[in-house]
């Protein structure tokens, strides 16, 4: 003879409660076949439930074994619990137990997703379960749109949806009126003569009496077991097992965790909302922080490029010595000598000067500076009209000059400069040239006369001196300039005896800028990230809240086969999106006042890189999965029995 469907043999449960132990259930000894309609009767409290919880694998025995298909259900995890709930046993409860959330169809299809079936397949079993159930005309409505009887009808096709072989239902009328009540149980015997095995849990005779076999227990203990049937070993039709054919990898389970995920945050808008809060202003601050300091960074290499694209600067004497005007051993055969080396590409002497520029009565006040033909390439100073100087001028000592835009301006109002004659210091000069100073900070000052001359004329002409200002060098393309710049300060030094010079690197400068707005910008973002973790926080607090507030959902989904993984899975998820929405609406944010600062300031700009945007969303995930993990453990290791009970 095969082995019954349930059997069980020496069952008692405990519960602890203070310095004791409560046994509920004593020494049960049950087997129950394949097809059969039983009803376990009692009163409240008598233990029925607790033994309906133990057989559909909800609760664990304190002591003796039970057997579900000839398997000790001691011995699975559970995962294996979980399975079984999920391919061979259907629920229905007395207070329907439906997901708000969902419409009919959906309630109904959750026993598939985690199945793993397909969308399209789960959809058509829901829809066609509710067809025949009566409710084709409310596929789409919510819980609260259906009335008491309805509601049973949706929990008996979600019981039937992964085929349901053994079906327990928990005084399914108990909440009905006496009409649905009658519909319910006519269902009920018709799933039966189908060959599912049902098993009613009860405190009402007259419901007991559709069932062929009573169970009646009383404190704990089965007082009577008798059947309606002649043989307890009648042939019986038993319903055949659903092929689930899921999917390998789950994605059924993941696009439906993703869904109930946006439906939650959906539902609570505000909270959603105050939850993100912290992960915006994290994620804004930190994007426009690195924003900040790369516009920051590139607006001052553009100004040190502006004084010369890899150019070193010889100057008499050492930064802050107050001798240095005293020292003139810097000549321009220094010049001639360095311009001369392979490493070289140019070289200007520079000669500095305030003379006073005079022209038609004005008289102000000009900075002049003396110059090779080069210096204009060398420093990147574009002309606006006219010419440059050529090597004939400055061999010359030709009496020529070249002014700025402003000095155009100022002395000359809307007139051309070009071919006008100046007087510097009573040395008249003529205007060969205007040039585009704007970029120049340590020149574009538009209260200053910036005039150029060859530096042998204004030696001569105008100063009477042998010795120049500083010597600009500009070194050849793929030369380091470190190496350049030690090669000269030993020409230099062997050329006048000692150093008495200063060299001035643009390019480290240009490093040294760099590394500070690096350091300066890490900094920062260090201080920024502070609110990401604070936001961080706030996502876990608001999961733990959620999972307190959603244990009856829990309990649900796993009375109907989730998996601890599902339910983790789904927690996560949501605490991913929470975060995820809060990076896109930080980064946008970020964006937003980056595009603000931009309109008010034309000479500074933030500079948003893809980095720091897959930076920011990498952090707002990492930060979703740490602190969305606690809460979605604790709703994982929730025991079925405790969520389901409550409300």
């Amino acid at each position: 003879m095969a082995s019954p469907l349930i059997r069980v043999r020496g069952l008692f449960r405990r519960f602890p409660s203070g310095d004791q132990d409560i046994t509920v259930l004593r020494n049960i000894n049950l087997d129950i076949e394949a097809g059969e309609m039983v009803a376990i009767i009692g009163q409240s409290g008598s233990g029925k439930s607790t033994l309906m919880n133990i057989l559909g694998c909800l609760d664990r025995p304190s002591e003796g074994e039970y057997l579900i298909n000839g398997q000790n259900t001691a011995d699975i995890d559970p995962a294996a619990r979980a399975r079984l709930r999920r391919e061979n046993i259907g629920f229905i409860f007395q207070r329907y137990h439906l997901l708000s959330d969902l419409n009919a169809w959906e309630n109904v299809a959750i026993p598939s997703v985690y199945a793993g079936i397909g969308a399209e397949a789960r959809s058509a079993r829901a829809k066609m379960l509710l067809s025949r159930l009566g409710l084709a005309d409310r596929l789409e409505h919510k819980p609260n749109q259906l009335s008491g009887g309805q509601q049973q009808r949706v929990s008996i096709a979600r019981a039937l949806m992964n085929g349901g072989q053994i079906i327990f239902a928990d005084e399914p009328t108990g909440a009905l009126d006496s009409r649905s009540g009658e519909d319910v149980m006519r269902i009920l015997g018709e799933l039966h003569d189908e060959g599912h095995t049902i098993i009613l849990v009860t405190h009402d005779r007259d419901i007991a009496a559709h069932a062929e076999r009573i169970i009646e227990i009383h404190d704990g203990e089965i007082i009577s077991d008798h059947r309606r049937s002649p043989s307890p070993h009648h042939a019986r039709r038993q319903a055949p097992a659903l092929q689930l054919q899921g999917s390998r990898f789950g994605a059924g389970r993941l696009l439906s965790a993703v869904s109930m995920a946006w439906r939650a945050i959906r539902g609570h808008k505000l909270r959603a909302f105050l939850t993100m809060l912290g992960i915006i202003i994290g994620i804004a601050s930190v994007v426009s922080v690195v924003a900040l300091g790369q516009g920051a960074q590139q607006q001052v290499l553009e100004n040190i490029s502006d004084l010369g694209s890899n150019t070193i600067q010889v100057f008499p004497g050492s930064f802050g010595d107050r001798r240095s005007a005293r020292i003139r051993t810097l000549v321009p055969a220094d010049a001639e000598i360095l311009a001369q080396q392979n490493f070289i590409d140019s070289a200007t002497p520079t000669v500095n000067a305030s003379p006073t520029v005079r022209y038609a009565g004005k008289d102000l006040t000009g900075q002049l500076t003396g110059v090779g033909e080069q210096y204009f390439q060398v420093q990147n100073i574009p002309m606006l009209s006219g010419r440059v100087f050529s090597k004939q001028d400055v061999d010359d000592y030709a009496a020529v000059a070249i002014l700025d835009q402003a000095g155009e301006k100022n002395l000359f109002g809307e007139e051309s400069a070009l071919g006008k004659i100046v007087l510097l210091n009573n040395v008249p000069v003529r205007i060969v040239g205007v040039a585009n100073t704007e970029k120049q900070a340590h020149l574009s000052n538009s209260n200053n006369i910036n005039v150029f001359m060859p530096y042998t004329s204004t030696m001569n002409r105008l100063l009477g001196r042998t010795y120049v200002s500083s010597i600009t060098l500009r070194i050849s393309d793929g030369i380091d300039t470190a190496v350049a710049e030690d090669a000269i300060t030993r020409i230099l030094t062997r050329r006048h005896g000692s150093k008495d010079f200063t060299l001035f690197n643009s390019d480290s400068l240009r490093k040294a800028i760099t590394q500070t707005t690096q350091v300066l910008t890490l900094l920062i973002s260090t201080i920024a990230a502070i609110a990401l973790v604070v936001g961080g926080i706030g996502v876990m607090n608001i999961m733990l809240v959620s999972v307190t507030e959603r244990t009856r959902e829990i309990g649900i989904r796993m009375a109907i086969g989730a998996r601890q993984g599902d339910i983790m899975m789904q927690f996560l998820v949501e605490a991913l999106m929470l975060c995820l929405l809060g990076g896109a609406f930080g980064i946008g944010l970020a964006y937003g006042l980056g595009w603000i600062l931009n309109k008010a300031s034309t000479e500074f700009k933030l500079i948003y890189s893809a980095a720091s945007i897959v930076a920011a969303f990498l952090c707002a995930s990492g930060i979703g999965m740490i602190f969305g993990f606690l809460p979605a453990r604790n709703a994982a290791r929730l025991d079925p029995v405790e969520a389901l009970s409550r409300e």
